[in-house]
């Protein structure tokens, strides 16, 4: 290649290689929940990368239509969609190869995702997710199971002191169907609910009249769920509203029996999201500035009731405390192919020479064999230690 010719490390914005030894470590964390949903009946299933544009963004894939990368399949000359969320390809294995097992269905998975576009806070557009969904059962236990086998499975790994964040997407879009808000005055009122901005929402609120002139109140009330469950409690809501607050209350319960001392805040007003949310939707925020850990929450899997967590190792990765990493052992030329397996079988990892020029240094070793033990490497004193760590003394 010429020297002036493209650089072949510069990637696509949004993409990134993962080296080592990160690229394993995300690999054994993912394969660590994974075993926690396993060991709470939620069995894998391994949907394509790519599927037909129709049935990709049918139902909740409609949802992330806009972020789907497109292709024109080459065999059958149909247009197709690399996912970017594997919620909707769960969904409809569910409803087509899975229709006939019996309900409540546990499913799990892990895989890759691509989006169109990051945000300035998460440029990354290839992203790797691990998720749990449990599908035909509509109550609040499924939804405190959902979200508390999600967080068990970050404690596995080391994740501990979590905090679980709940919104409610359906009430600001029922008080506001309740209010008879159309048009520009509905879509003023959502933007500033959307922004946070309080002077925005009480001036709207005020001139919208009951019950939108609730939503102040709520705004304020979005913190500890304690606080906002009796905010909710005092107001006079709608049927509507009214069954979405208390549906919160029988989750949120349902969760405190089975973790109490787990931290959970409620936002009632909160409606961002992927736009398929019917019921409770969560977030798990990690232990100081570690951010979003995992998203999820209640929907419609087709013509069932639904609700899922996802995980995102990435953000994982910078969560977990790193573990003790093994000890790398060099194995040289005239080393005993059973000691080297022993190492193995112990946790280490071995790096066998292939030549007496090889430098146990230079390969990142920090140990090697010499009688059946790991012996740790000094730093080198003359030409004896060289040739005792290349196995010829």
């Amino acid at each position: 290649m010429p020297a002036d010719g493209p650089n072949p490390a510069l990637l696509p914005a949004g993409l990134n290689d993962l080296l080592p030894p990160d690229a394993a470590r995300e690999a054994a964390l993912v394969e660590a929940m994974l075993a926690v949903f396993a060991a709470h009946g939620y069995e894998r299933v391994k949907p394509p990368l790519l599927e037909f544009e129709t049935g990709l963004l049918a139902g909740s894939g409609a949802a992330v239509a806009e972020q789907t990368f497109r292709l024109m399949d080459p065999v059958s000359q149909r247009m197709m969609g690399l996912r970017a969320d594997t919620t909707p390809q769960v969904a409809r294995i569910a409803a087509t190869r899975l229709r006939h097992l019996a309900r409540p269905l546990r499913l799990s998975y892990s895989g890759q995702v691509l989006r169109v576009r990051g945000t300035q806070l998460a440029p990354e557009r290839q992203l790797p997710q691990a998720g749990i969904e449990l599908i035909g059962h509509d109550s609040p236990a499924a939804d405190a199971e959902v979200a508390l086998v999600g967080i068990e499975a970050l404690a596995r790994i080391g994740v501990t002191g979590v905090g679980l964040d709940i919104t409610l997407p359906a009430m600001s879009p029922a008080l506001l169907d309740a209010a008879g808000l159309t048009g520009e005055d509905r879509d003023a009122l959502a933007f500033a609910l959307d922004r946070k901005d309080a002077a925005a929402v009480t001036r709207l609120a005020i001139a919208a009249g009951p019950p939108a002139h609730f939503l102040p109140e709520l705004l304020a009330a979005t913190g500890p769920a304690d606080a906002a469950l009796a905010a909710l409690e005092r107001c006079a809501l709608p049927p509507a509203a009214r069954a979405i607050a208390d549906n919160a209350a029988a989750v949120i319960a349902a969760i405190r029996r089975r973790a109490p001392g787990l931290r959970i805040t409620l936002d009632p007003v909160e409606f961002r999201g992927l736009g398929y949310h019917t019921g409770v939707a969560y977030t798990v925020y990690g232990p100081g500035r570690t951010g979003e850990l995992a998203k999820g929450g209640r929907y419609r899997s087709g013509e069932e009731p639904a609700t899922g967590l996802t995980l995102y190792p990435d953000a994982v990765l910078r969560a977990a405390p790193r573990a003790p990493e093994p000890l790398r052992v060099f194995v040289p030329l005239d080393a005993e192919a059973d000691d080297a397996a022993a190492l193995r079988a112990a946790g280490h990892v071995t790096i066998a020479a292939l030549s007496a020029a090889d430098d146990p240094r230079a390969l990142r070793c920090t140990h090697f064999l010499r009688g059946g033990d790991a012996v740790p490497i000094a730093a080198p004193t003359g030409r004896e230690a060289v040739l005792s760590v290349a196995g010829k003394d």
